[in-house]
């Protein structure tokens, strides 16, 4: 019998399932399967993302523990996403670790997808790991010390997050300073890309198409909201029109100008996002500043905050890109502290859609 403590971390909010294990705060692997049906519908169908969940999930979290030279029989306790999230998605991953858990007869864990995002910068991946993961490989990683912001940018979420440390806990208290009133980051992304015809998920290409492009090309709608919170329905509504108006003059417009179009697009989602950081970090006095989320793995945005920590003085933190988007890794790495502090979730916990952090 070991001492160890060892989870088992599941990760099924939306289109990724994901699996992962960590010993004594160590990171022994993180396996994620991906979902190709959604491409063709240019979004996630909920119902396809279930089923596919179902056929996934056993698998993956096999792998993980192979990977990780862990027998089922060593497990501690299992952690899982309980939400926010696509319910159909979230009730497959609940509903298997309710089963694993029940017959190991180990507690269970729920994490909540957001802290997990903003826990991933304290992952710290075994040298097996990190051999096996390209992005890990060679890679820097530095933990930030507390207190922290957070700026947590996703397909659904768009966020800034103060992170403290609380006195007789491991997990710390994440308070949200700032937050989209309507629509998030990610989300005028990939919609934009659909407007110009660009393959789901929309971001990644908008990423390299920017690249190419004159990010002064277009000028497009930025809020003028007080205080901390984001606005991104306002830029996706002048976009459309600008295509609208242009398409008019010229039916070649989008193909002609997708670089110009991206490059500005992602130009001022950036200017926004980091706008509102750099108040924040005035306002409180924290200089240190994290990036989290799948919007993190965007090139723009990190270069962004590496230039905006060099010029105002920042210690800044970018996670590595396997890190970033949906990963059971994360969720191990909250469900571990959440162990750590013997905050256990009860056997007929339900999944939830929406919350806050």
């Amino acid at each position: 019998m070991t001492n160890k403590v060892t989870i088992l971390a599941i990760e099924s909010s939306c289109d990724d399932t994901s699996a992962a294990v960590v010993q004594d705060g160590l990171m022994l692997s993180n396996v994620t399967a991906g979902q190709k049906v959604h491409e063709e519908f240019g979004g996630v169908v909920p119902e396809l993302a279930s089923r596919a969940h179902q056929l996934n999930i056993l698998p993956v979290v096999d792998t993980a523990l192979r990977r990780a030279g862990i027998d089922r029989s060593e497990l501690s306790a299992i952690a899982f996403t309980r939400g926010p999230g696509l319910l159909g998605s979230l009730l497959v991953g609940t509903s298997f670790t309710k089963g694993m858990a029940l017959s190991l007869g180990i507690p269970m864990v729920d994490v909540n997808h957001l802290q997990g995002h903003v826990m991933a910068h304290f992952v710290e991946p075994s040298e097996t790991l990190k051999a096996t993961v390209p992005s890990l490989q060679n890679a820097t990683i530095r933990h930030p010390e507390y207190p922290f912001l957070c700026l947590l940018v996703s397909g659904g979420n768009s966020q800034i997050v103060r992170v403290e440390q609380t006195a007789g806990k491991h997990l710390p208290t994440m308070t949200i300073i700032g937050q989209t009133i309507d629509d998030a980051a990610g989300e005028a992304f990939d919609k934009c890309a659909k407007v110009m015809g660009l393959p789901y998920p929309g971001g990644p290409w908008v990423d390299k198409l920017a690249k190419e492009g004159d990010s002064k090309a277009f000028a497009l709608a930025k809020p003028h909201l007080t205080g901390y919170d984001y606005s991104f329905s306002g830029l996706k509504t002048s976009f459309l029109y600008l295509i609208r108006d242009e398409l008019k003059q010229n039916p070649d417009f989008i193909e002609q100008r997708k670089a110009d179009l991206c490059a500005s697009l992602q130009a001022t989602v950036i200017d926004i996002l980091l706008g509102k950081v750099k108040k924040a970090v005035q306002d409180t006095g924290i200089c240190r500043v994290a990036v989290a989320g799948g919007v993190s793995a965007n090139s723009g945005l990190r270069d962004a905050l590496l230039d905006y920590g060099k010029r105002y003085r920042w210690d800044v933190f970018i996670p590595p890109f396997s890190f970033t988007t949906d990963n059971a890794a994360m969720i191990a790495q909250a469900g571990y502290l959440k162990y750590m502090d013997g905050d256990f979730c009860p056997i007929d916990a339900a999944p939830f859609a929406k919350t806050t952090i």
